[in-house]
Formats: structure tokens, C-alpha cells, sequence
């Protein structure tokens, strides 16, 4: 019976987002915003980022909310907007760049940064950027490989290489610091 009444609740919430009702909108953002940070933090290399990233895509979500159509969770079309954004400020700012060859050095500086941390976040953010938002979308956020291709406007091959690298990297780097500890 709880569930039905936020359902009811975030319905209402909805509609009155359309009539543009500024007590809604805040309501709405206060909501979401602390998860939807999450996720774009997940996508940006630092806090400021992921902020402006953020406050961009739920200005988008306010102007074309009507476009949800109940077809899924209203939380997933606004994680949905988050992605797409996050991947338009990486596009806009060049950050999308995708690797042909292991760098050796890249293994040695995830190994410094780290200083034997567990953080999982700093790892990830210490992949080259374009395998890094593929792992991400793939592992993360659970999208398929033709999806990311559409998205990133790449191949399904450069795609499923990208998350290759990506598990490589991250398994050698964790493998390394298994070692040291023993």
C-alpha cells in the first residue's frame, strides 16, 4: 500500500514539474540530486564537474519533462539524462578519448596514486578516459555494447576492446596491490 502512494505522490510530483510549479521543481531536484551526483561523478574527474554536469541535466529534465512517457521508472529516465549529459560535457570538453596499446607507465601511476587504498572510484578514475566512461556505461550502468556504440558514436568493437583494456588494467592493478600486501 506504501509503494502505490509514492507512486501517486511522484505522479502528482510530475505533473506539477509540467506546470512549471518552482515548489515541485525543488522538491524534485532535493530528491534525485544526491544520487544523480553519484552518477555523474562517476563520469567526471572531480566534484565541480560532476556538479555543473548535473545542474545542466536536470535543467534539460525540467524543460522536457513531458517527455516521460511511463514507460520505466521515472529515476531511470533521469539517470538516462544525467549519462547523456555527462557524455556531451566529456565530448565538449575533448575528454573522450579512447587508447590503442597499454601504456606501461599507466600501471605505475595507478599504482602511486593509490597508495594502497581500496577506493575503488579513484582506480576507475585513473583509467584513460575512453575506457573508462565503457566500463562505466557497461559494468556500472549496465548498458550493452551496441548502445554505447550509439552513444559514443563508436564501433561495438572498439567498444567491447575499450572495456577489455579497462577489466586488464584494473585487474593487474589490483593483482599488484594484493602482492604488496602479502
Amino acid at each position: 500500500m506504501k509503494s502505490l502512494a509514492l507512486k501517486f505522490s511522484e505522479v502528482q510530483l510530475i505533473e506539477q514539474v509540467i506546470q512549471q510549479n518552482r515548489l515541485a521543481q525543488k522538491q524534485l531536484f532535493e530528491h534525485f540530486s544526491p544520487k544523480m551526483l553519484g552518477v555523474c561523478r562517476q563520469y567526471t574527474k572531480n566534484l565541480h564537474d560532476a556538479e555543473e554536469v548535473m545542474l545542466h541535466a536536470f535543467m534539460k529534465i525540467f524543460q522536457h519533462i513531458g517527455q516521460f512517457n511511463n514507460d520505466g521508472s521515472f529515476e531511470g529516465w533521469i539517470r538516462q539524462v544525467m549519462i547523456r549529459e555527462c557524455i556531451s560535457f566529456l565530448r565538449q570538453k575533448k575528454k573522450l578519448a579512447f587508447v590503442d596499446d597499454i601504456n606501461p607507465n599507466l600501471l605505475t601511476k595507478l599504482h602511486s596514486e593509490q597508495d594502497h587504498s581500496e577506493d575503488y572510484q579513484a582506480l576507475i578514475d585513473a583509467l584513460p578516459n575512453g575506457c573508462k566512461h565503457i566500463f562505466i556505461l557497461y559494468v556500472i550502468e549496465g548498458y550493452k555494447h551496441h548502445e554505447i556504440s550509439e552513444m559514443l558514436h563508436i564501433s561495438v568493437g572498439t567498444s567491447k576492446s575499450q572495456l577489455a583494456y579497462a577489466k586488464k588494467i584494473l585487474k593487474k592493478h589490483i593483482k599488484n596491490t594484493d602482492d604488496e600486501r602479502f
